[in-house]
């Protein structure tokens, strides 16, 4: 579905959401879950940053607005209305987005491709933290990719050659996402394309709101909104201690269900680099953890 319709100029104390909104308007047509957490983790951030003035609160109304709608058009959608699912797709790509980056820059292919396939990264890595804390592995993901953004970004702009893979360097060459965005020209449209062009091509598995219509917009309660319906544009589902039985009679937690989401998530990834013994490990570990509920050693 089409995105919001939000002013061409957002108010400046939320600049710093336009980054993953613009992610979000990228992804609208080829990838609709990636478009809605998007919008979701913008609209959190933007709540933080609002000095609640009339033009930020009406800018953070119809990026609500759309969340309620697109919730509801995407009902039977089970990574809009399910973290489990949502949080898997969205680690799946953003992994493959990170793995491409990782990969050519390795292999000495710099270019804005692969500046943009880090710097998308690293920004969905930040949208990732709606589900929750992220894990060591991403957390650090999420570090590398943000500084490999913009380590190469730096070295191009000062004709000079990056130093491929990981290397050791402080952070002091470190630039802002505003300067990696107007420095270059390729889209998160193209980065997203450009991954899937050089890669195989994998399919992605692909409410309350309170009545504020008739209400002075710069009294409304930031926190009310943030506490009541964003739990809501977020899964149907967040009891943790849920538990579903196997064919065999084994009871699995929704975190045991997560792990197993996991692992044959990070089997599919493998594949598509042509690690067959990483990708036959993880599906065995799915399997063992499935079937017995006991993670393989």
């Amino acid at each position: 579905m089409p995105g919001p319709d939000l002013p061409a100029e957002i108010p400046t104390p939320l600049k710093a959401i336009q980054h993953y909104l613009k992610i979000a308007s990228t992804h609208d047509q080829r990838d609709p879950v990636v478009s809605y957490w998007c919008r979701l983790y913008a609209l959190q951030t933007g709540l933080e940053l609002s000095t609640k003035t009339q033009r930020e609160t009406n800018f953070l109304i119809k990026l609500m607005l759309w969340l309620e709608a697109t919730k509801k058009e995407l009902h039977d959608n089970e990574s809009i209305t399910n973290d489990i699912a949502a949080q898997a797709h969205l680690e799946n790509w953003t992994l493959k987005l990170f793995l491409y980056a990782d990969k050519n820059d390795r292999a000495a292919n710099f270019g804005k491709n692969v500046v943009h396939c880090f710097f998308t990264a690293g920004l969905l890595y930040d949208v990732l933290t709606v589900f929750g804390e992220l894990s060591e592995e991403a957390a650090q993901n999420r570090k590398y990719a943000k500084w490999k953004a913009a380590y190469i970004h730096n070295c191009l702009k000062n004709n000079e050659t990056p130093v491929p893979g990981p290397i050791e360097e402080n952070n002091e060459n470190m630039i802002s996402d505003k300067n990696i965005e107007q420095d270059t020209d390729a889209s998160t449209s193209d980065v997203t394309m450009g991954a899937r062009s050089k890669e195989e091509e994998e399919t992605v598995d692909s409410n309350k709101l309170i009545n504020i219509h008739d209400t002075n917009l710069t009294d409304v309660d930031h926190g009310t909104i943030a506490r009541g319906n964003i739990e809501e544009w977020s899964s149907e589902s967040k009891e943790s201690d849920a538990i579903e039985k196997t064919e065999g009679g084994i009871e699995l937690s929704a975190e045991q269900i997560s792990k197993v989401q996991k692992f044959i998530k990070w089997a599919g990834s493998a594949l598509n680099y042509d690690d067959v013994p990483t990708a036959v490990l993880n599906l065995r570990k799915a399997l063992h953890l499935a079937t017995t509920g006991q993670e393989l050693a």
